[in-house]
């Protein structure tokens, strides 16, 4: 009933919306500076904007510069399975980059949150992502996804990009990231990663519990089930499908901090009147991004929080996937580095670096860690504390993993 109500609101908008923006456009064509018409155009435009959007942003990366020269970037798709894509994002050059799969979060954003991760990692590196699907568009024929079916999709990429491949997960996926690694050396597969880089994320969080930790733990799992899980209408490929909602979340991450997206509406709408172009797009391209909802399998996210936020299963030696037990200590030939901010309130201090102490049998040159200074969550992995300090503490790390036998 929740999503068909948000549905309904939806549908109802949208024509009002539309309307607001045909006639933006349409006031601001020859509006002079400050003129009534430009007012007009500007609170057409922004309340256009107040809305949701599901369908995944373009990441944009048509180039990106190799040793100071521009080279060509396309999009290439590698493998497609029914709740995600590996993208491949291919440079036109000769220069020989080790692979790295980047490990996005399947959470109420897309993966193009990670635009800036990408953009940064092609610099020296053949890099590939977990593209996640939103799972309002995929059909029930295609049965659930958990996060076992996470943890094995990481693996199918992994075998899919073939031996030699650098793994980097960023936030939630970091205790999937861990487990797909472990799981692989036991099995002593060929395509195990070369190198795990784990960057802010929950893999122990009884370490300094954040607020998300505490909120997580503040009800039993029954609760998420019965307030956070619906259905999805009709007319969407995944009708009846059970997801936590991505507008949910969204909704959540809004009211932690209201007045601060207030402020930038109207700094948006005073920056259009002003004809200031290039300030008003910062502002619309964060919230094209920001707006842009993913819906969650109701497995994933139940398991996600239970498991993981709840019964800490991975650093308790109780993690298994289909019925076997992960075992991190099997993890010998793999370099490990994890990555963390000061100011992080999401994963604290402590959270992810535990993963050092879980894979007891990694040898110690083969171990790396990086606290960063005065940077807080998004910070670890975008920015420009991520691109002068964090990356190139992992770059080192990568590449002198992929020189080892």
């Amino acid at each position: 009933m929740l999503y068909r109500a948000y549905q309904n609101q939806s549908d109802l908008m949208s024509p009002m919306r539309l309307a607001a923006q045909f006639m933006g456009q349409t006031m601001w064509a020859g509006a002079g500076p400050d003129s009534a018409s430009r007012k007009m155009a500007a609170a057409f435009e922004v309340f256009s904007r107040l809305r949701l959007t599901h369908s995944r942003p373009a990441y944009g990366i048509d180039q990106v510069l190799v040793d100071g020269e521009p080279v060509a970037v396309k999009e290439e798709v590698t493998l497609v399975a029914p709740f995600g894509t590996l993208l491949h994002f291919r440079k036109n050059t000769k220069a020989v980059h080790p692979p790295v799969l980047l490990a996005a979060p399947l959470s109420g954003h897309f993966a193009t949150l990670l635009r800036e991760t990408v953009r940064t990692l092609l610099r020296d590196h053949d890099v590939y992502l977990t593209d996640w699907h939103n799972a309002r568009d995929v059909p029930l024929r295609h049965g659930g996804f958990s996060l076992d079916d996470y943890t094995t999709q990481l693996i199918a990429f992994l075998e899919a990009i073939g031996p030699g491949t650098h793994m980097v997960a960023v936030c939630q996926p970091c205790v999937a990231a861990l487990a797909a690694t472990a799981l692989m050396a036991e099995d002593d597969n060929p395509a195990a990663p070369k190198s795990l880089t784990l960057m802010a994320g929950p893999v122990d969080c009884r370490v300094n519990p954040t607020g998300v930790n505490t909120l997580a733990t503040s009800k039993p799992i029954e609760w998420f089930r019965k307030n956070l899980i619906s259905h999805v209408p009709f007319p969407h490929a995944g009708m009846m499908r059970r997801v936590y909602p991505g507008f949910l979340q969204l909704t959540a991450f809004l009211s932690m901090n209201p007045e601060r997206h207030k402020e930038q509406f109207r700094k948006l709408y005073q920056h259009i009147v002003d004809g200031e172009t290039d300030k008003a797009d910062t502002i619309r391209n964060f919230y094209d991004e920001y707006l842009a909802v993913n819906d969650l399998p109701a497995e994933f996210y139940l398991e996600t929080v239970e498991r993981v936020f709840q019964t800490y299963d991975l650093p308790r030696g109780e993690l298994t996937v289909n019925g076997r037990t992960v075992n991190p200590a099997a993890i010998r030939k793999t370099a490990l580095m994890t990555v963390e901010g000061e100011r992080d309130d999401i994963c604290s201090v402590g959270q992810t670096v535990a993963a050092q102490d879980l894979c007891t049998n990694i040898r110690p040159y083969l171990k790396t860690h990086h606290l960063q200074a005065g940077v807080g969550h998004y910070g670890v992995f975008s920015g420009s504390k991520w691109n002068a300090q964090i990356y190139p503490r992992v770059r080192e790390a990568i590449h002198a993993a992929a020189e080892l036998p």
